[in-house]
């Protein structure tokens, strides 16, 4: 299977790197092949609503988006990897799925597989409600298979992480598919 793991966070060493390095090392264990983009550090902007792209392209801004574009409708699979800020997904990620839309009959009928790795400091038991809510609304609108979701409570720091169950579900994740 191919998979594409969106990486959505500006910290390229931080918690949420932590969970998408171990799913990709059990997913490769699993025979499976992963590109990692690094949405925060790409060329994109965000939607400005035109539609003239007709929801099915090409959208008007050229930048990082046509290469996510073609790397998701070549994948079978979809990663989501954000920390919580605010209660929500990255800035970053969020512009990348708004820009969906200018492909959104094709990604539909892709059928992908999805996951959510996600980290946030809070451990309180309803940390993850919003963003666990806009995830699963992403599954059914676009029609994907959900795989599962490891949601990293309490993982505030890389060591805390470290630290954690989260990278060994990551890493059980990726070899589990």
């Amino acid at each position: 299977m191919k998979i594409t793991v969106l990486m959505g966070s500006p910290n390229r060493n931080g918690s949420t790197g932590i969970l998408v390095k171990e799913f990709v090392r059990g997913a490769e264990e699993a025979g499976h092949t992963c590109d990692v983009i690094d949405v925060c550090h790409a060329d994109i902007h965000p939607c400005i609503g035109c539609v003239r792209c007709g929801y099915e392209g090409p959208c008007v801004q050229k930048d990082d988006v046509e290469m996510i574009r073609n790397k998701l409708l070549a994948s079978d699979m979809v990663v989501f990897a954000t920390p919580l800020y605010y209660y929500g997904m990255s800035a970053q990620l969020k512009t990348v799925i708004d820009r969906f839309c200018a492909y959104n009959s094709s990604l539909n009928s892709r059928h992908l597989k999805s996951a959510l790795l996600t980290v946030a400091w809070n451990a309180e038991d309803w940390t993850f409600d919003a963003l666990e809510t806009h995830y699963k609304t992403l599954v059914r609108y676009i029609g994907l298979e959900d795989m599962g979701m490891v949601l990293g409570y309490g993982c505030g720091t890389p060591a805390m992480t470290k630290h954690s169950r989260v990278p060994q579900e990551a890493y059980q994740l990726g070899r589990s598919l």
